[in-house]
């Protein structure tokens, strides 16, 4: 067996500042591959990345959702170990799902991201302590924007932009109810998801329709805005009228 890996390394530059990723077939299934500057971390793009089975389960977050449904002797509390092992696990996803969103499988992105919102939530009402719980929830706004990025990015594929900036404007009402629901007012003006949010957001709005149709779209969502309903009723009759569905 042949452990050095150097030659692999050579042949697949690492770049700083940039998710370098790639996906392949193996024996025994799909994969993703990271570069990072020390090496490579290899994961799979189902279940577990790294394919292991906590106690015979897909996660341990689903190891401890079953024991949650069975304690009996008192309220179920993740204590320290418990905690740290979720968090070790959410890191592993979250490598996985930003592997995703450089390779542009946005859906994949969107999977892994809701898995892990739901593993803060799950902590958030399960936390033996505040300061475990929090020691994840810190993270929800990063994993909110990607999850935006991914939904808004896929609507644009599908060529649906006014879903797209709809999709960006939701992320950052979401995001921006974090940071107030957890006293962290400061962070509103600051916050790198926030910055990144709005500048996409800006990108989209400056961008010219493309064909009559998106047109007509944009010209609806206006008329909504300013509460001209006269004009968003013509609009819409001009949009059924070009929908291939119509």
């Amino acid at each position: 067996m042949k452990f050095d890996i150097t030659k692999l390394l050579q042949d697949w530059e690492y770049k700083p500042g940039q998710v370098v990723a790639r996906r392949f077939q193996s024996k025994d299934g799909e994969k993703i591959q990271l570069r990072v500057d020390l090496g490579i971390l290899q994961m799979n793009t189902l279940g577990r990345p790294d394919g292991k089975k906590p106690m015979g389960y897909e996660s341990w977050y689903h190891f401890y959702q079953m024991r949650s449904k069975i304690v009996t002797s008192g309220p179920f509390s993740l204590g320290v170990e418990d905690c740290s092992r979720l968090q070790q696990e959410v890191v592993q996803y979250h490598h996985r799902y930003i592997c995703h969103f450089q390779l542009k499988d946005f859906e994949a992105v969107e999977r892994d991201c809701v898995r892990n919102l739901e593993v803060f939530e799950f902590v958030g009402r399960h936390a033996a302590a505040p300061p475990l719980a929090w020691g994840l929830a810190q993270f929800t706004p990063q994993l909110l924007m990607m999850r935006t990025r991914a939904r808004s990015e896929l609507q644009l594929i599908s060529r649906a932009r006014q879903a797209s900036v709809a999709s960006i404007e939701e992320g950052i009402t979401s995001i921006e109810d974090f940071y107030r629901n957890n006293d962290r007012n400061d962070l509103l003006e600051f916050s790198g998801e926030l910055i990144s949010l709005r500048q996409r957001l800006e990108e989209l709005q400056r961008q010219p329709p493309e064909g009559e149709f998106e047109r007509l779209q944009m010209d609806l969502a206006e008329a909504i805005r300013v509460e001209d309903y006269e004009r968003a009723a013509k609009v819409r009759d001009q949009l059924r009228k070009l929908s291939p569905e119509s």
